[in-house]
């Protein structure tokens, strides 16, 4: 199932967005926050109570492979792990090569 995608420019926009899907019934559990870095990923999901995209999304043997992928590799694999075909993980990952923030979020 493809989830709902949004780029936003930086952490202030994607916690607006964040906050929108909260309101439009989304939990904490269904909303991921991406940035090319992954301490600024775990920052936003932290602050915006949002997810992060691990295990459960991607399967065990991805979460692995992931950890000798480049970092461009591994942002592509975790947004096709939410369901999203591998041109448009490049394109969201290019975005986020540019300092975007992809907020996803799925039921």
């Amino acid at each position: 199932m493809k989830a709902y995608a949004k780029l936003v420019n930086n952490g202030l926009e994607a916690f607006d967005v964040v906050n929108d899907l909260h309101r439009q019934g989304y939990t904490e559990k269904e909303i991921y926050v991406l940035a090319h870095e992954r301490d600024r990923t775990d920052r936003l999901a932290e602050a915006a109570d949002a997810n992060k995209i691990g295990v459960p999304e991607e399967g065990m043997f991805d979460a692995i492979a992931n950890l000798f992928r480049t970092r461009g590799d591994t942002l592509r694999h975790k947004i096709e792990a939410m369901g999203f075909n591998p041109y448009e993980a490049s394109k969201y990952e290019a975005e986020l090569d540019n300092g975007k923030v992809l907020v996803m979020a799925r039921h």
